[in-house]
C-alpha cells in the first residue's frame, strides 16, 4: 500500500512539474472526439491552452491539472504529460519557416446556440449529436428566441437540418399527412403569427435577416445539409415569393427566378430555383438528384493550407486523415461552378466538380457550410435510428465539425483568411 501510494505521490509531484498535458491528435489518439470536450473544460476552467496547427494532427496542449489528466484517463483520451523542455523543444520545431505548423492560442470558451426546434423531429443532427458525445454544453434556440434578440448571447450558432424557404423542407409529396410534418407546420404558423406574419415563409425570412446581422455583427455560423443553400436561397429571395400555395396559402411568383438578387448571398450565385413542390430539391445548388459518384468512391479532399500564413482554413480543416469519405442529405454536396469567387473551398471532389466544406467572411464574422447529413451515415433516411459515435471515437468527418465549435476560442487577430 505504501508503495502505491509513493507511487501515485511521485506521479503527481512529476505532473506538476511537467506543467503540461499534449493531446496528439493523430492516429495515435484513441478517442478524438472526445479530447475536444477535454480542450473545452479547460478553457472553461479559464485555462489558456494552445492548438498546434498541423502538429501530430492538430494536437493540443493544455497546464497540467490533476482534474484534466483525471478527466482524460475517464474519458479515453490519450496524452503524454510534458516537461517545459519538451514543450519548448515542439515549439521551437513548428516556428521553423520550413515546417507547415504554427500554434494558436485558444483564450475562451465561446457560448454555443444551436438553431433546432423544441419538438422532436424523426432525424438526428450531427453537431448536436457531436457536442452531446464530447460533452460540449449549448442552449437549443429556434425562431422565438432568434426573433427575441436572444443571439447577441451567443459566440457561435449551428444551423440544424432546417428550410429556410419556408417550404416545409420540401416534404410536401411523401410527409404532409404524417403526425410530425403538421405539427411542425402549426408551430411555425403560430410563431409567424404572434411576430405578425402571415406566412411562414416571411417569418424565416425575418429569421435569416436576425442572423445575418448576428454574423455580421462579429458572430460564428456554422451550418450542413440544406440549412446551407436554403439560407442563401431565402437571403436571394427576401423580395420575391418562391412558395407555391399549399406551403403560403398564394402561388408563387412566375417571374421569381428573374427577380433573384445573388448579391445579397454569402456563398452562392447564378443558381436555378426548383419550384415544384413535389420535387425533394431547393434549386441546381445541390449535386444530390445529378451526381455520379458511386458510395465506394465517395470520397472528399481536404485542403492543405499553410499553418502560418492561413491559420483560420488550417484551424478549421485539422485532422488525422486529408480524404474523407463522403455521405449523402438532403443537400449534399455543391455545385462548384455556382460558388462565388471569394469563397474559400475547404474540401472538394474535384473529379466530379464538387464542393463539400466552404467557409467565409461577412462583416466582422465567418461562417461555414458543410455539405451531407450524417458523416458516419451514408444516407441517412427520415425515421433511420442514432448514430453511436461510441462506434466512430476516430471519426474524421465529425472532426470537422468540432473544429468549427473551438475555431471561436481562437485570438480575434488570428480570424483572417
Amino acid at each position: 500500500m505504501r508503495v502505491i501510494l509513493l507511487f501515485v505521490w511521485m506521479f503527481s509531484a512529476w505532473g506538476a512539474f511537467a506543467n503540461h498535458i499534449l493531446i496528439p491528435m493523430d492516429a495515435s489518439q484513441s478517442n478524438h472526439l472526445k479530447a475536444y470536450g477535454v480542450a473545452y473544460h479547460a478553457l472553461k476552467k479559464g485555462y489558456e491552452i494552445q492548438w498546434l496547427l498541423n502538429y501530430r494532427g492538430g494536437s493540443f496542449v493544455l497546464p497540467f491539472d490533476a482534474e484534466g489528466r483525471t478527466e482524460c484517463l475517464l474519458k479515453g483520451v490519450s496524452f503524454e504529460v510534458i516537461p517545459p523542455a519538451r514543450l519548448q523543444s515542439i515549439l521551437a520545431e513548428i516556428a521553423l519557416p520550413e515546417v507547415n505548423a504554427d500554434a494558436v492560442k485558444l483564450e475562451k470558451a465561446p457560448k454555443i446556440a444551436v438553431y433546432s426546434p423544441k419538438e422532436k423531429k424523426p432525424w438526428d443532427d450531427a453537431v448536436t449529436l457531436a457536442m452531446t458525445y464530447a460533452e460540449i454544453p449549448y442552449d437549443v434556440v429556434y425562431d422565438s428566441e432568434i426573433m427575441d434578440g436572444r443571439l447577441k448571447e451567443y459566440d457561435w450558432l449551428h444551423l440544424h437540418h432546417e428550410d429556410f424557404t419556408g417550404q416545409m423542407g420540401k416534404f410536401y409529396r411523401n410527409y404532409r399527412h404524417m403526425d410530425w410534418y403538421r405539427r411542425e407546420e402549426a408551430a411555425n404558423k403560430q410563431t409567424a403569427q404572434k411576430y405578425g406574419y402571415a406566412k411562414i415563409s416571411e417569418l424565416k425570412k425575418a429569421v435569416v435577416r436576425k442572423i445575418r446581422d448576428f454574423v455580421a455583427n462579429g458572430g460564428f455560423m456554422f451550418a450542413m445539409c440544406s440549412a446551407t443553400d436554403t439560407f442563401d436561397i431565402a437571403l436571394a429571395a427576401m423580395e420575391v415569393d418562391i412558395c407555391d400555395v399549399m406551403f403560403d396559402g398564394d402561388p408563387a411568383d412566375p417571374n421569381a427566378q428573374e427577380k433573384l438578387d445573388y448579391s445579397q448571398t454569402f456563398a452562392f450565385k447564378d443558381f436555378q430555383l426548383v419550384m415544384n413542390p413535389n420535387v425533394y430539391e431547393y434549386s441546381d445548388i445541390d449535386v444530390t438528384e445529378t451526381r455520379k459518384v458511386g458510395e465506394k468512391e465517395d470520397y472528399f479532399l481536404l485542403f492543405d493550407f499553410s499553418a502560418k500564413w492561413d491559420p483560420v482554413p488550417t484551424m478549421l480543416c485539422q485532422n488525422h486523415e486529408n480524404m474523407i469519405k463522403g455521405f449523402m442529405g438532403q443537400t449534399t454536396a455543391y455545385k462548384r461552378s455556382l460558388i462565388k469567387s471569394n469563397v474559400l473551398i475547404m474540401g472538394e471532389n474535384k473529379v466530379a466538380g464538387e464542393a463539400r466544406y466552404i467557409h467565409g467572411e461577412y462583416g466582422k464574422g465567418t461562417w461555414s457550410f458543410f455539405g451531407g447529413h450524417d458523416p458516419e451515415d451514408y444516407q441517412h433516411f427520415v425515421g433511420d435510428p442514432v448514430t453511436e459515435l461510441d462506434l466512430h471515437k476516430q471519426s474524421a468527418g465529425y472532426r470537422l465539425i468540432l473544429n468549427n465549435i473551438l475555431f471561436p476560442a481562437a485570438k480575434k487577430k488570428q480570424h483572417k483568411t
